[in-house]
């Protein structure tokens, strides 16, 4: 009984658990269309937002601010819209696969059966219904990214106008009463904001609560400004200390302990700054100066680092131009006076566009609190291109960072300075007309300019030094990877520097979208993501082929029993079979499909085939040569009239060095079809064939004795086979013999032959064997006329000064 009730309970538990189990399964299978519903856009609320765009677009009445913000809310729709043109994409990819299964529909009265036709039907229905969300996104999509396009145009279009607006001339003196009654009003607002808090009762008492606070942040601000000059320089001093200034090391060290000189002051400024904010005494207007204070001490302390950095000795091994130490003093102090200047003119913009004194700072005011601006920044932003042109035009060979002034760096640095000079003389001339806006933006423009372009070049030294400490060799610094560092940190100032001269961070985003959306090549796209998935993957692979290469080279093969050639084989093959795979698998990983370009490859390969049928020829030669090895390196070879000792097989030619050190490149071609002599090709065994002349009645037994004797006590000789000397005839002068003998090592014949030939020439000595030299006897068929000739030589003799007096006429004319 308690057995049936168990199975009973257990039979109800599982009835209830199965039961249960059906409605999860019922929401699971319509959860999708459920979430899609869920995830869809709300295309009536989008509707109403691409009418009021067309609305603000064609009136072309609203403000830059209302502008920005529309076109915020357009492109978060369009985001949308692009994220879901890929709903239903895995759906989408089975049912046309389904369809494809099922063939080609018949064309024509052509009958198929009726279950494919029905399945047939089934399939596009279903296939319309998940392709209707998409075609409805892409059609959204391209609505909304046209209206961001036109209000990007419309964006453009007023600050352009705005930059080439012609406000009130500064130099008109009636609209001068108007600027200092505007400064007046300024500060009237705010010390009227600091009285009305300070009488009120609520407000002194919160300030009374602080006081503490406050009373800390005063005395902690003014200590991290007065006293951090003097900690600084203790630090870089200790860092100077441990080594010389040539230390990349050091420099480094250097470079973050002047970080503090901005990091420190800038924590006593912000500790002020809370202060007052918690003391309650301003208002709004109190708000906008001490912002406008924040932003003016913020570019103060940067600019001072940066000025620092660049003309002047903090950092060694100093400054990057070789000028005088009184032009670097004056390019500093005009780097951090303009910088200073370009946040004054920012800050007069900010408290114009504040509501609350925009009625006060007119056009006619602005105008003319701008115009001395640009006119002091124009002086000394010409000052500042003259220095910088003195610099680049400097040799600078004494220079350790001479490289800020050659090659590219130096080019962009001559046409920047020159661009200083032009816009320091058209910024004030252009304010003084009228277009106020467009001189602040030239001179502010090239002020920002020069300042990132210094900023680059900074760090770009310290990817230098950083480098050099990690290869641990100071030349590691001219190398390349810190050239590729420069060039990307380069490509990152690009941004910075469209927005400096006009561009907007919204024209940045649509630059960005279309890069992402990469070029078209067959049926794939590439991407800058694509791009960076294929040159990580790949510098992986390369990385671990190089360090098998050097496994290889360095721990395996020298363990076996292979000749070092077959070891250089083995490592250059592996070498080969390892970048074609690290190309393959990162080709593969970016997802770059190349099949739709197979037949354009392959029309191309035949004509490129044609044109290259000699550097292929080379490489398939290269290859032979791998796996042949007639020729490896540290061979002794004879190719035509060239002899030397191989030192590299490369895929295209050999490179072989001859015994007077120079290299010949021959084509791999040359030494598979031509004939090579290979002198140590599976031995370094050789033969030598001296030759020896004695004179005439030596004996010749002796003298074949003695030089066997002489060549057996040699180093280096063979003695089986033994050395032969042989009697090989009678000559002119001498008979003559000659001794062969087989070499351990054919790389010392000359040595050897030199050894024999002085213990010859030693032995013959001692045994009185003369060794002849060529004797001729002359016949003479008249030999009467030398009578004469005597006769004539004797009377030349008995007379010298007669022979004087007609060879010299100048002598005879003077004893005349």
């Amino acid at each position: 009984m308690r057995c049936t009730l168990r199975l009973l309970i257990v039979f109800c538990l599982c009835a209830i658990t199965s039961m249960g189990m059906v409605p999860d399964r019922l929401e699971a299978q319509t959860g999708t269309a459920g979430t899609q519903d869920a995830q869809a856009p709300d295309y009536t609320a989008w509707e109403r937002t691409a009418e009021r765009a067309r609305d603000v677009i064609d009136a072309d009445r609203a403000s830059l601010e209302a502008m920005e913000t529309l076109r915020s809310t357009l492109v978060e729709w369009r985001d949308q819209f692009q994220a879901r043109q890929s709903v239903n994409a895995s759906q989408i990819d089975l049912v046309r696969s389904q369809i494809e299964a099922l063939g080609p529909a018949p064309e024509g009265d052509g009958a198929e059966p009726t279950e494919i036709t029905e399945r047939r039907a089934e399939l596009n229905t279903e296939l319309n219904a998940l392709l209707a969300p998409v075609l409805r996104a892409q059609d959204a999509f391209t609505l909304a990214d046209g209206l961001v396009k036109k209000l990007d145009s419309t964006l453009r279009d007023r600050r352009a106008q705005q930059i080439l607006r012609l406000d009130p001339s500064p130099l008109n003196p009636a609209h001068w009463p108007a600027a200092g009654s505007a400064l007046g009003a300024v500060s009237g607002a705010l010390s009227h904001e600091v009285a009305e808090n300070y009488a009120s009762d609520l407000q002194r008492s919160r300030a009374k609560d602080k006081l503490p606070l406050i009373g800390v942040l005063v005395v902690v601000g003014l200590i991290l400004l007065t006293r951090s000059p003097r900690w600084v320089e203790r630090l870089m001093m200790r860092i100077r200390a441990n080594g010389a200034d040539s230390n990349a090391l050091i420099r480094v060290g250097t470079f973050v302990a002047s970080l503090f000189s901005v990091l420190i002051p800038a924590l006593g400024i912000f500790a002020i700054l809370r202060a007052v904010d918690f003391s309650g005494l301003t208002g709004p207007v109190g708000d906008l100066v001490l912002h406008s204070l924040t932003v003016l001490v913020a570019v103060l302390l940067g600019a001072r680092w940066l000025s620092r950095q660049v003309f002047a000795p903090v950092y060694p091994p100093g400054a990057m131009f070789d000028l005088t130490q009184g032009q670097l003093r004056e390019a500093r102090l005009y780097g951090v006076a303009l910088s200073v200047l370009v946040a004054l003119s920012f800050s007069i913009e900010t408290l114009r566009a504040a509501r609350l004194l925009s009625d006060v700072l007119t056009l006619e005011v602005r105008s003319v609190l701008l115009f001395p601006i640009s006119a002091l920044a124009g002086v000394m932003l010409f000052r500042l291109g003259q220095i910088l042109i003195a610099g680049v035009r400097h040799d600078g060979d004494e220079m350790e960072e001479q490289w800020i002034t050659s090659g590219a760096a130096g080019r962009i640095l001559w046409f920047l300075s020159r661009a200083s000079l032009i816009i320091a003389v058209a910024g004030p001339v252009l304010a003084a007309i009228g277009y106020a806006t467009a001189g602040s933006f030239l001179i502010n423009g090239m002020v920002e300019t020069l300042a990132l372009m210094g900023l680059v070049v900074v760090l770009q030294r310290l990817g230098r030094d950083i480098y050099a400490i990690f290869r641990g060799d100071v030349a590691a610094r001219e190398g390349l990877f810190p050239v590729l560092v420069g060039f990307a940190l380069s490509v990152l100032a690009l941004p910075g520097l469209a927005l400096i001269w006009g561009a907007s961070i919204s024209d940045l985003g649509e630059t960005w979208v279309l890069i992402s959306a990469g070029v078209p090549l067959g049926e794939t796209r590439i991407t800058p993501a694509n791009v960076l998935t294929f040159a990580v993957i790949f510098v992986i692979g390369y990385t671990l082929t190089r360090m098998v290469q050097n496994t290889l080279k360095t721990q395996v093969l020298p363990k076996t029993k292979i000749d070092v050639g077959g070891r250089n084989a083995l490592v250059v093959g592996t070498g080969y079979v390892g970048f074609f795979i690290a190309a393959l698998v990162a080709i593969t990983s970016a997802g770059i499909d190349l099949s739709s370009l197979a037949i354009v490859a392959g029309a191309l390969s035949v004509g490129i085939g044609f044109g290259l049928q000699t550097i292929v020829s080379n490489f398939v030669s290269g290859i032979i040569l791998l796996i042949e090895r007639p020729i490896s390196e540290g061979d002794w070879i004879e190719v035509g009239t060239d002899m030397g000792v191989v030192k590299d097989i490369s895929v295209r030619a050999t490179r072989i060095e001859t015994f007077d050190r120079r290299d010949v490149i021959i084509p791999n071609a040359d030494l598979i079809a031509g004939s090579v002599t290979n002198w140590t090709k599976g031995n370094l065994n050789g033969r030598i064939i001296l030759g020896v002349g004695v004179a005439y009645g030596t004996d010749t037994r002796k003298v074949e004795a003695i030089l066997r004797e002489i060549v057996e006590a040699t180093p280096g000789i063979v003695l089986s086979p033994p050395p032969a000397v042989l009697f090989t005839g009678f000559g002119a002068d001498s008979l003559d013999f000659e001794i062969r003998a087989i070499l351990r090592d054919v790389n010392y014949s000359l040595s050897i032959k030199s050894d024999i030939n002085h213990a010859i020439a030693e032995r013959f000595k001692k045994e009185g064997i003369e060794i002849p030299y060529a004797q001729r006897d002359v016949w003479l068929r008249n030999p009467e006329i030398l009578t004469g000739v005597q006769a004539l030589a004797g009377g030349h003799e008995d007379d010298p000064s007669d022979d004087d007096a007609q060879d010299d006429p100048a002598a005879t004319s003077q004893d005349q």
